[in-house]
């Protein structure tokens, strides 16, 4: 879950989550997180589409860095937190309150503080200051609790005095709840006649701010105004409640799971389970505590997320599956380190759901209401990062009835495009410009390698976070991913170059650059290929999608413009008999260029396709073709007879004549599993085939009406006006075919990620959904296929552009 403060976004959660006794990733506690450089690659300029060239990354070996991966996968490494710590020590034995419950936290603290006299993660950057100062001030509080460590005080008070100026500049990011706490702690110092280096105008100047901030606060009477209030009771001290406070404990005996507020709390009032909670946790992890815990599920799901972002999943297919594989018993148990957090429950139902795992939408109906998200801390907080994987889990809908996600998908993207302005002033423009691709591109509108693009050059090696104070979390080193998903894209990009130079010649070898009335499509072809079925393994498949695509394109220009009523009906006759020798049988040379790279290639990917699936499929290629020449050719008549189709009759041509019959179907061949008679006769195949079919014609409707209009074409655009008999306008016919294509595309969903029932393999039903998403990425807000400038930059960005990445400091990941 993340939390934004003023002007600061933190990637945590803090609310909610009791800890069941369940199996669950290893967790262990480390104490820095290692920071890397990445070399900046440069890209090849020019203007439109670019030439490629092979990058060489001085990384390691693919195979020793996805070997690391695994190993660490598992694992969830939290660091320890030198704030939370100190408020531990600072707990007093309830037998004897004059000594300390915890004193293997006080010599952790003594034996960690910095060569400068700080606390907290070592080798702070500069915009980490705030967080230092308290962590700092925390520890020192603590040692002087109990009168140990005076050289250590010394030297903390030291570091808090040169630096104390930072904690009043309001350009430094401030951890949650500082403009609170941290006075809160100078006053306790005051308390113990602690002699700060401070100034008394400086001294005022915090409690002014302090002051201002419970001001500020007190104005709000929500639910989350309260909460948030308990989280930062440290800093509130006798001022605050602490019975009302323990209203907020949990049950594994926390307050918000956060030890720093458990501890804070039992120096106030005698609590046993919370008492436990702190027990359990040293038992757990030694003499140091983290800053949020339990917090096992978020963390572990946020390193499978980010290695699906990053692209390279495949390479652990086997370890994702074992770690959804336990997240999913959780759900079905409705554990609440799932359930009571927002971002956490977000998080794993669209990880679960998009992974092939049975979930319903009715777990996040509670969060449907924008009044609960405002009415907890986070809405207190306008925390971006848990209100955008509630957008992001919003646009997984699979059925009409999933209402919930329908109002989910309408406050967030509303919430998320009102604060992108305001946390742009601010200074966020990391994470604002991951909130505008996500509004821009919502997942079933882009392609994945697009994603996987944009995400890695964006990625932050230093995975810093921040609650209270700032911490690391995760199992795996950023920077082995980072250089894995870069040697990893780059490779497929340099195999990309070299099918693209196949591809060329196999364009001259079969004499389709002559066609003088065909696009040249190859290029958009290839993109669309490789930024569907990108790894080097897909080789076979990307290819026998890129040149049925080429065909394609030329057949569409052909029966659309390039070719006589005889050619079209010569074309159609030559494929009806396939086989046999045809050279006195063409018509004209248009119609022997066409219809022999049809068959040549049909025939060449035919036997290929054979060879794999170990039974002949060559006539079935042929029967999708001949379907295709069929629909285009009726289309053509009633274009030259005027003719105007039923709705009905438009699509029941229509969405064989969009041509993905002869795109798609031969290419799941080369997918690797076997496909038998059944399965190609089966309705579950045709729906897939179908649906997909259905949303890239009437999206090509949409965005074609005004053009094919000019032509004296009509689609489904222009026929729902003309059967209106004039009560329905352009606006109204857009709307309603939109609400198909949502429908069919929500439908299409379900069927590929349906596992109970079905008949067509995994790999093969993801095939049609990424197609549907291509279609929506490229009609997303014209024709871009047609268009001769609208994808340049997506084209170059697969197929031509080396990836670039710099080195970028974040608290947040």
């Amino acid at each position: 879950m993340a939390m934004q403060f003023s002007s600061i976004f933190v990637c945590s959660s803090i609310c909610g989550i009791g800890y069941l006794n369940i199996y669950m990733p290893s967790l262990r506690i480390t104490r820095s997180t290692r920071a890397v450089s990445t070399k900046r690659l440069a890209a090849n300029l020019g203007h439109g589409l670019k030439k490629n060239r092979n990058v060489n990354i001085p990384i390691l070996g693919a195979e020793v860095l996805k070997e690391r991966i695994k190993e660490q996968l598992p694992n969830v490494d939290l660091s320890a937190s030198s704030y939370d710590t100190a408020w531990v020590a600072m707990v007093p034995l309830p037998e004897f309150p004059q000594f300390p419950c915890f004193p293997e936290c006080l010599a952790w603290i003594i034996e960690n503080q910095h060569s400068d006299g700080s606390w907290g993660i070592h080798g702070h950057h500069p915009s980490l200051v705030k967080d230092a100062l308290s962590t700092t001030l925390a520890c020192v509080l603590a040692l002087k609790r109990w009168n140990i460590g005076e050289e250590h005080v010394r030297r903390g008070l030291h570091f808090i005095g040169s630096n104390f100026s930072s904690a009043m500049d309001k350009k430094l990011h401030s951890p949650i709840g500082f403009e609170i706490i941290f006075p809160g702690m100078l006053g306790y110092a005051i308390e113990m006649g602690l002699d700060l280096p401070v100034s008394q105008n400086d001294i005022d100047f915090m409690f002014h701010i302090r002051d201002s901030e419970l001001q500020r606060v007190s104005e709000k009477s929500s639910e989350g105004k309260k909460a948030y209030l308990a989280y930062v009771a440290e800093g509130l001290g006798k001022s605050q409640d602490w019975h009302q406070v323990m209203k907020f404990q949990r049950q594994n005996g926390s307050l918000f799971n956060s030890p720093s507020t458990t501890a804070a709390a039992l120096t106030h009032i005698y609590n046993a389970k919370a008492l436990e909670y702190l027990r359990s946790l040293l038992q757990k992890f030694g003499s140091s505590v983290p800053t949020s815990y339990p917090r096992d599920i978020h963390t572990i799901l946020c390193v499978v997320d980010k290695i699906e972002r990053l692209g390279i999943a495949r390479h652990f297919s086997y370890e994702i599956k074992n770690i959804l594989d336990r997240i999913y018993r959780c759900w079905l148990k409705n554990d609440e380190e799932i359930n009571a957090d927002m971002a956490t429950c977000a998080l794993a139902f669209r990880l679960l759901r998009m992974n092939g795992f049975d979930v319903s939408s009715d777990a996040l109906t509670r969060f449907g209401d924008a009044s609960i998200f405002f009415n907890s801390i986070q809405g207190h907080l306008k925390d971006m990062k848990t209100v955008l994987e509630l957008y992001r889990a919003s646009q997984t809908k699979i059925s009409p009835n999933e209402l919930v996600l329908d109002k989910l998908g309408s406050w967030s993207s509303n919430f998320l495009r009102e604060e992108l302005s305001t946390n742009s002033e601010h200074g966020l423009q990391v994470f604002s410009q991951e909130v505008d691709y996500a509004l821009k591109f919502p997942f079933y509108s882009n392609m994945e390698r697009l994603e996987h693009r944009n995400y890695i050059e964006n990625f932050k090696v230093e995975n810093f976070q921040v609650l209270k104070t700032s911490y690391t979390a995760s199992g795996i080193d950023n920077k082995d991913l980072l250089e894995l998903a870069l040697e990893d894209f780059n490779l497929c990009q340099s195999m990309y170059g070299e099918e693209l130079q196949h591809l060329e010649s196999w364009v001259k070898e079969n004499r389709l650059d002559r066609l003088e009335f065909a696009r040249q499509k190859q290029i958009y072809c290839l993109f669309s290929s490789a930024a569907t079925l990108f790894s080097p393994e897909s080789s076979d498949a990307r290819m026998a999608l890129t040149k049925n695509s080429v065909l394609a394109t030329i057949l569409d220009d052909f029966f659309d413009l390039g070719g006589s009523i005889e050619e079209l009906e010569n074309l159609i006759s030559l494929t009806e008999k396939w086989d046999g020798n045809h050279e006195k049988e063409f018509c004209s040379e248009q119609v022997k260029i066409v219809y022999s790279a049809i068959h040549s290639t049909t025939n060449e990917l035919g036997a290929e396709a054979s060879a794999l699936q170990k039974r002949s499929v060559t006539n079935h290629l042929v029967e999708l073709w001949l379907s295709l020449m069929r629909a285009m050719m009726k289309e053509a008549e009633w274009v030259r007879t005027k003719a105007v189709p039923t709705v009905d009759e438009y699509m029941a041509n229509g969405y064989i004549s969009l041509a993905l019959g002869p795109i798609i179907l031969p290419t799941l061949y080369f997918l690797g599993p076997e496909l038998s008679v059944d399965v190609i006769g089966d309705p579950e195949y045709h729906n897939l085939y179908k649906l997909v079919s259905i949303c890239g014609r009437l999206l090509n409707d949409v965005r074609g009406f005004e053009r094919e209009g000019k032509e004296g074409k009509l689609n489904s655009v222009s026929l729902h006006i003309v059967h209106g008999c004039g009560s329905t306008s352009k606006e109204e016919a857009v709307r309603e075919i939109q609400s198909i294509i949502d429908s069919s595309r929500e439908e299409l969903l379900r069927l590929a990620l349906q596992n109970e029932g079905s008949v067509v393999p995994r790999a093969c039903k993801e095939l049609f959904w990424k197609m549907s998403r291509m279609l929506h990425l490229f009609y997303i807000k014209n024709d871009g296929y047609t268009s001769p400038k609208e994808m340049v930059s997506a084209v170059n960005a697969v197929i031509y552009e080396p990836i670039k990445v710099g080195h970028k400091f974040s608290v947040v990941n």
